[in-house]
């Protein structure tokens, strides 16, 4: 039975330098088996001078790679059809990223295992590995930019009465016990780095911009302005009954809030990406790099499990009363869509819920657009002139008739399916008809508290000029 290559088996016919690449490769991901003596076809050809080749080994690996992984390294010899064969087994190392020292800590020396194959990491893998090892978030590191100013931060926490001096800037995290600047510092400075870009498009794709910015400075000074951009863009549809006005913001004020506090809070500010925002006819996307916390999946933060990446920036967040530590965030986004004023405008169908994407290092929210939704779902059911020709006809059959099916509706009229269901439909809606059970059993029967005189009639010249027009 042939070896063959895998995730953590690698095969080498003899010692070559590429095999010093592997052990880093499987130090640096999770552990793994190297034989050398097997060709890559999974035939065994042998090692000659054995011991010799082991020395050399080892030799060769405990100088080449840094730091020293020989502790994660063990060799034995084992014998596959007769012949000697070097099995190298490598652990998956405490003090990653290992590399190659003649080609240092970046991209060229440091490597991963992908499928079977050993690859070159990248910046953002090498970043992430390193934060493990330190065991130092992102915000808790030093800032390289020392020269920071608060104007936007002191505002906000004089606008609440909380006191924001030299000791409680230690205490949220903004300093270190050394007196230096973190990274959470120059996040809600006014020097702040990291933006937030924006677009609003013309029809549901990225083909035409109506508008596009890109937002800069403290992230409290971003969230204000970016939620005022947002708010301009998010219209507002009026339905009136009777004398009372019903208005329906394109997405509901409160999913766009928690949406954008999510995406600031919680995405991953040691990656460069901006987060970004389109507004499209459709719907509003945020997108955030980042991806879920470790340990975590899409099915957690739905039930309202939280575990925040930036623990100190949610904390300062939470002392400004802009967010709560409760993980409801999420579950609040979601019930926006399902309030008693929506249920109401969207009686005739349920409304449409929001959608999460998410990868390794993004985190995607879909807020669908309601006025749109309203008008795709209204667009099918508003009567049509053939539809009213035919409502007259419909009652007589009603009153005559008693209680009826949509299938006996076809049948006496010759209507299709679907014009017979917009018809009920219709006359449901208008009060004209009450309806008995569910789907094609669902029988129809005129309403009790239904007069005739609530209906406008047409005659047959006027159902005519209807048509025609």
């Amino acid at each position: 039975m042939k070896i063959k290559e895998s995730a953590n088996l690698e095969l080498k016919r003899q010692f070559t330098d590429e095999i010093k690449k592997e052990v880093v490769a499987f130090a640096n991901t999770a552990g793994g088996v190297i034989y050398i003596g097997v060709n890559d076809d999974g035939s065994v050809c042998g090692v000659e001078n054995i011991d010799e080749e082991m020395l050399r080994l080892s030799s060769s690996i405990r100088q080449s790679i840094k730091p020293d992984v020989t502790m994660f390294v063990s060799y034995m010899t084992e014998v596959l059809e007769d012949k000697n064969v070097i099995k190298i087994t490598v652990q998956r190392g405490n003090a990653r990223p290992y590399y190659l020292a003649n080609k240092g800590m970046r991209s060229a020396g440091v490597y991963v295992r992908h499928g079977s194959e050993s690859v070159m990491a990248s910046e953002a893998a090498i970043f992430k590995m390193t934060q493990e090892a330190v065991g130092e978030r992102y915000e808790e590191q030093r800032s390289l930019n020392q020269k920071l100013t608060f104007v936007e931060l002191s505002r906000q926490f004089a606008a609440r009465n909380i006191s924001f001096e030299g000791r409680d800037k230690r205490r949220l995290g903004l300093i270190t016990a050394e007196g230096q600047y973190t990274n959470l510092a120059l996040l809600l400075s006014d020097q702040c780095t990291h933006t937030i870009k924006a677009a609003l498009f013309e029809g549901t794709d990225t083909t035409s911009f109506k508008d596009r910015r890109e937002f800069g400075g403290s992230l409290l000074t971003q969230l204000h302005d970016v939620y005022e951009w947002i708010d301009f863009h998010n219209c507002t549809s009026s339905k009136f009954s009777g004398l009372y006005r019903t208005d329906l913001r394109d997405f509901p004020p409160a999913a766009v809030r928690e949406s954008l506090l999510n995406a600031i809070v919680h995405r991953d500010y040691s990656l460069s990406a901006s987060i970004l925002i389109h507004i499209f006819k459709n719907r509003f996307e945020i997108i955030s790099v980042g991806g879920l916390v470790e340990g975590l999946h899409r099915g957690d933060i739905m039930l309202g499990v939280s575990a925040a990446r930036n623990t100190n920036l949610s904390k300062v967040f939470c002392r400004l009363m802009l967010v709560e530590a409760y993980g409801t965030g999420l579950p609040r986004i979601f019930s926006s869509y399902k309030t008693e004023s929506y249920a109401e405008i969207f009686a005739s169908s349920s409304p449409p819920s929001p959608e999460i994407t998410v990868s390794d290092n993004a985190f995607k929210l879909v807020l669908p657009n309601l006025n749109e939704w309203q008008k795709k779902a209204t667009a099918n059911t508003e009567i049509t002139p053939v539809q009213l020709k035919h409502r007259d006809d419909v009652m007589e059959f009603a009153l005559k008739k008693g209680y009826f099916t949509r299938q006996d509706l076809q049948i006496a009229f010759g209507f299709s399916q679907s014009l017979a269901l917009r018809i009920l439909r219709n006359m449901k809606k208008e009060g004209i008809l009450t309806s008995i059970g569910k789907g094609p059993a669902a029988r129809y029967i005129v309403s009790k508290n239904f007069s005739e005189d609530k209906i406008t009639t047409h005659s047959n010249e006027e159902n005519q000029n209807l048509i025609e027009q």
